[in-house]
């Protein structure tokens, strides 16, 4: 029988995804599941944007410029332009969802074998689009115990190697929640510029900071703006994760006639997507505030009651919808696999995501999931509710003191 390819083997599951069959098969058994796995909000989409898409005129649904329609980017320079960020509409290549503008960020500027560093715990795929494209992660902890604050500039300054072609953050991040400050950014960009690097930021959760926490983007960095490249999607910030529509961002001439070529060998980004995010665009600041309120409200539910359990510890995230818990169990992998099978709570259980599948392998800790605070505040507080429930009787257990 032939074998399938090295790439495909080493490719990883997803953490977020792999326990969907142990969830339906819950469901099948009449246990209600919250998802508190994945980053899918139950927010509404703009209506602005939805009534964009049903109410176009399109006979034929063409092909669109490989960059993505022009009226977009012209669009996208305009909301750019009001979060401090200058663009033309050819620094910016429409993409099929935010996903792709990662592929493209890799295929453009690193060779198979080369080196980017990412502090981790991380979005599980930037695994598996490193491997896609045969680049290395190179990780560098970050730590529960600070909020998993950036790592020491020093820490990154002893992996770097020759092979090193870039540094990649989640700005806010995903899985964490943790918001990058400003002097945490400006410090990669002196590493960046120190070591001709490139510096790749994922910013699709800049719309979401809290507690009166400012967003500052790499594009901000004007003195290293050749060594820069931005990935976005509309996914988080319009909860239009559906749609796949993202974009891949620099002012580097080069890296943009070169992520060009990989866009026109995929052809196009999708003509709905776009004809959504376009009208997003104008979408009221009134929607943002809204969400963001509930965001917080959401997030308070989760922290505070994860804190009441004993032997257990989540920090309180500044940014995006996810926060990471320290519980008192032995394998998360294992704990979140048994809450399906083998656990409810007066019919209900709960789907988290286990964290090691958002460290490199292996993963330095075992006992902490993300929780994504994607529902409602009374959804919440049942699941968490079910949690609370869950560790008191979950058989394998650590010790608090562990």
């Amino acid at each position: 029988m032939p074998k399938i390819s090295k790439k495909g083997a080493e490719m990883p599951a997803s953490p977020i995804r792999k326990l969907v069959p142990f969830a339906d098969a819950a469901k099948q058994r009449g246990v209600k599941v919250f998802h508190l796995n994945i980053g899918q909000p139950d927010v509404k989409t703009p209506q602005g944007a939805l009534d964009a898409v049903k109410n176009n005129n399109l006979n034929v649904i063409e092909y669109s410029h490989s960059a993505g329609n022009l009226s977009y980017r012209k669009k996208l320079v305009e909301y750019y332009k009001s979060v401090g960020i200058e663009l033309t509409p050819d620094e910016i290549i429409i993409t099929n969802g935010g996903s792709e503008a990662i592929l493209f960020a890799f295929n453009t500027c690193l060779n198979p074998d080369d080196e980017v560093i990412i502090p981790e715990p991380f979005y599980a795929n930037y695994n598996g689009f490193a491997i896609s494209c045969g680049v290395k992660v190179k990780p560098i902890v970050s730590t529960i115990k600070n909020g998993f604050a950036l790592p020491e500039i020093e820490e990154f300054e002893k992996i770097i190697t020759p092979k090193t072609k870039a540094i990649m953050i989640c700005n806010p991040n995903n899985p964490t929640g943790y918001l990058y400050s400003k002097e945490e950014i400006e410090k990669l960009g002196h590493l960046a510029e120190k070591y001709d690097l490139f510096l790749f930021a994922d910013e699709v959760y800049r719309e979401f900071c809290y507690d009166g926490e400012k967003h500052f983007s790499v594009m901000e960095l004007k003195h290293i703006a050749q060594h820069v490249v931005l990935m976005d999607s509309v996914s988080k910030r319009y909860s239009a994760c559906g749609v796949r529509v993202g974009a891949f961002i620099s002012k580097n001439k080069e890296v943009m006639a070169t992520a060009m070529k990989f866009a026109q060998a995929r052809l196009s980004p999708p003509s709905y997507g776009q004809i959504l995010g376009e009208a997003a665009c104008d979408t009221p600041q009134s929607y943002f505030d809204e969400v963001v309120t509930d965001y917080i409200a959401r997030r308070n539910c989760v922290v505070e009651a994860i804190n009441k359990m004993s032997g257990c510890f989540c920090p309180n995230p500044k940014g995006a919808f996810y926060a990471v818990a320290s519980l008192p169990i032995d394998d998360a992998d294992k704990f979140c696999q048994w809450l399906l099978e083998s656990f409810n709570h007066n019919g209900k259980t709960i789907m988290l995501a286990p964290l090691p599948g958002f460290y490199s392998y292996p993963a330095p800790v075992k006992n902490e999931v993300r929780i994504s605070y994607v529902l409602n505040v009374n959804d919440l507080k049942e699941a968490m509710e079910c949690l609370a429930e869950a560790i008191k009787v979950y058989p394998e257990k650590k010790t608090v003191s562990e």
